[in-house]
């Protein structure tokens, strides 16, 4: 087996992996949002401190599956450079006590790995990963090949919303609430540029939109419930446009035969249906890791683990970086 551990932003995961069937044996993981609420954000050296507290507790609930281990996997980029340093921390004390090797996982690579969770792999596909930190399309032909097509050149998708959730004060995280509070608003009332409209670059961008909101926001004045409503709903509909925009322009220059939506920000419903009808007439077979596997989590590194345990991929204890931004995958 192989024991995971994740804490890239605000969730203090551990999970154990089965090498030989991908069963997922165990999996745990500890929420810091409503810590971090009363912020409208992550803040990182909190975080640090929660997950010193949560992960040993997690841990202690795995050591009878210890003998059995034979190897260690950690989160080592990208994400925040303290949180990072306490799962690697302790992946490299793991790693010494039990004598066994050290596997350095890639974060995104892990989303991208949460489609396969308790299954085989099934590639090439092209994936659209939206999250807090990034909004990217990749093409993904196999564990080691994967080529970034696009990507935002500010804030996220997941970001944006988290950000449009602050100026309303509707807490942290944003995702879920916006998505919400769109469900009673008008889409229709307010026309919000879409980003990049003009650009025939495939990029992303949403500090323009967000500035938008504030804008539209501050004349507005009092805000009644209604106008939160639709605020976030004529929002989340330029934000999803935006992406749909861009997919569009890729699909001029590719038509892949499978496309995977992947990442904290793709358990919103209404982008996996404008994701839908976009692919629909191509006939593209869309894919979606399970909901509770879309945001951060200790499965997706196991997962992916187990292909890099598989091709001797470890790394030395002194040997293993925390880098907080990658380019490349």
């Amino acid at each position: 087996m192989i024991l995971s551990i994740e804490s890239s932003c605000d969730d203090s995961s551990i999970a154990i992996t089965d090498i030989k069937t991908n069963k997922l044996i165990y999996h745990k993981k500890i929420s810091q949002e409503l810590e971090h609420n009363v912020y409208g954000g992550v803040v990182p050296e909190l975080a640090a401190r929660l997950h010193i507290e949560a992960l040993p507790k997690i841990l202690e609930e795995c050591k009878k599956y210890f003998k059995d281990l034979k190897a260690i996997a950690v989160t080592n980029a990208p994400g925040l450079s303290v949180t990072l340093m306490e799962g690697v921390t302790m992946a490299k004390a793991l790693s010494l006590s039990l004598n066994i090797p050290l596997i350095a996982v890639n974060h995104l690579k892990g989303h991208i790995y949460s489609l396969f969770i308790e299954k085989e792999e099934w590639l090439p596909v092209t994936v659209l990963l939206v999250s807090g930190g990034h909004t990217q399309i990749i093409e993904v032909q196999s564990l080691n090949d994967m080529k970034i097509i696009g990507s935002s050149s500010d804030d996220s998708f997941g970001e944006s919303f988290d950000k449009v959730a602050k100026m309303l004060g509707l807490g942290y995280p944003g995702g879920p609430v916006v998505q919400e509070y769109s469900q009673k608003g008008d889409k229709e009332r307010f026309d919000f540029p879409i980003p990049l409209r003009q650009s025939p670059k495939i990029e992303f961008s949403y500090s323009g939109l967000k500035n938008a909101v504030r804008v539209q926001i501050l004349e507005l004045g009092d805000l009644t419930i209604q106008d939160k409503y639709d605020i976030c709903a004529s929002f989340q509909k330029t934000a999803v446009a935006h992406l749909i925009m861009k997919l569009k322009k890729y699909f001029k220059q590719t038509i892949p035969t499978k496309m995977a939506i992947v990442g904290g920000a793709s358990a919103n419903l209404y982008l996996r249906d404008e994701i839908n009808k976009l692919c629909k007439p191509y006939s593209i077979e869309i894919l979606v890791a399970d909901l509770k596997y879309c945001s951060d989590n200790a499965a997706m590194i196991g997962r992916i683990a187990v292909e890099q345990y598989k091709i001797n991929d470890f790394v030395g204890i002194d040997e293993i970086d925390i880098i907080p931004r990658v380019k490349k995958l």
